[in-house]
């Protein structure tokens, strides 16, 4: 097991390993945060795989448990249903003594992190992330959220959570869409972090890692964990534009999430595409090597990640939800470009006609 620690949120640890569910209620036992009344959040998908083991090792250990199962899918990240998990947890008489533990993907842990920040002004919860985009990303950092029809994420709180249990075992349950959409976010991290990474990725069958012994898994999360909670560490409210480089390939990707219809797309697969949109943006705004820009197309493709988009997605809603995208400062876009690998920066000079045509030129076959 791997153990990472979080100097934010008054300090925690994101373990990462295999067969960890075996052990969570140890785990959570051992921080002497909790008391013994909680939620387990999860969702129509994770719940028929792993719910029944994590109530039963809970109650056996003597924790009241209440489980509260959601619809899967990236409709539920609402205020509607953030508002029902609240209300499931008064009717079953938690109070602001209670936790609450998010276990599945990235929609779980972002609208159970959510109603976690807002229940009673606030109580501990525990990520349990079972998909590669929530153990490489969404589950650390304390960013929970619900989407609104004007965009994505443009509703939530700033929540740390009080440990993240990463268990690579439940990767092999995923189909294979959903695991490799989770690789955009690791070539993300690799691109405005660790060039280094790139070549990891590149050099492994991952699949078939996913099909047999995962422990090399164990190392590729903590390695992207590490990543993200360094510049969580630096800019963990987003107040100094370091944090903001987690956002590579996210302000267009999430415009592309938006107008195809929330799960249409999976996150991973639009945020593939706001990649390859991003390093073109790089080569004219920041003079990033096009060699580069085909290096990651090709990985992206070894990987069946898309890299065109598919010309019915229509671009001016795409360029719509830009304009209500956070990212946007009294009308100005905030850019996350590379001058090389590995070197990250925002801009704020890039113009929204260069925007349009990176978007414009999604629709084509790219080269590599």
């Amino acid at each position: 097991m791997k153990r990472l620690h979080l100097s934010v949120g008054g300090g925690y640890e994101v373990l990462v390993g295999r067969r960890l569910l075996e052990h969570l209620q140890d785990l959570i036992a051992s921080t002497g945060r909790f008391r013994q009344r909680c939620a387990v959040v999860t969702d129509s998908n994770v719940a028929p795989l792993h719910a029944s083991e994590v109530v039963a090792r809970l109650q056996a250990s003597g924790f009241s448990v209440t489980l509260i199962t959601i619809p899967a899918g990236e409709a539920s990240k609402s205020m509607e249903v953030a508002t029902e998990i609240c209300r499931r947890m008064l009717q079953a008489g938690l109070d602001r003594k209670s936790f609450l533990i998010a276990l599945g993907g990235g929609v779980v842990g972002d609208v159970a992190g959510f109603a976690a920040a807002i229940f009673q002004r606030g109580i501990p919860y525990v990520q349990v992330p079972t998909t590669i985009v929530s153990q490489v990303d969404s589950s650390v950092g304390g960013k929970t959220g619900v989407n609104t029809p004007e965009g994505k994420n443009l509703l939530g709180a700033f929540h740390q959570p009080a440990l993240v249990v990463a268990d690579v075992e439940t990767l092999g349950t995923l189909p294979g869409r959903e695991f490799r959409e989770g690789f955009a976010e690791i070539i993300k991290h690799a691109a405005i972090r660790d060039a280094a990474l790139l070549s990891e990725v590149e050099g492994t069958d991952w699949e078939s890692v996913q099909a047999g012994d995962r422990a090399s898994l164990v190392s590729l999360i903590s390695r992207n964990v590490a990543i993200k909670a360094a510049v969580v560490e630096d800019d963990e409210l987003e107040t100094k534009g370091i944090r903001a480089l987690l956002n590579f390939g996210h302000t267009i990707g999430h415009g592309i999430e938006a107008a195809a219809g929330y799960g249409q797309l999976l996150h991973g697969e639009a945020i593939s595409l706001g990649v390859v949109a991003a390093l073109r943006i790089s080569e004219t705004h920041a003079g990033l090597d096009p060699a580069v820009t085909s290096r990651v197309v090709r990985i992206l493709r070894s990987l069946r990640l898309p890299v065109r988009l598919n010309p019915v997605v229509p671009q001016e809603e795409i360029l719509a939800a830009l304009a209500r995208d956070k990212k946007f400062e009294e009308g100005q876009i905030r850019f996350v470009l590379l001058r090389s690998l590995g070197d990250a920066f925002v801009s704020d000079a890039v113009p929204l006609e260069s925007v349009k045509q990176a978007v414009a030129r999604l629709t084509d076959e790219p080269s590599a």
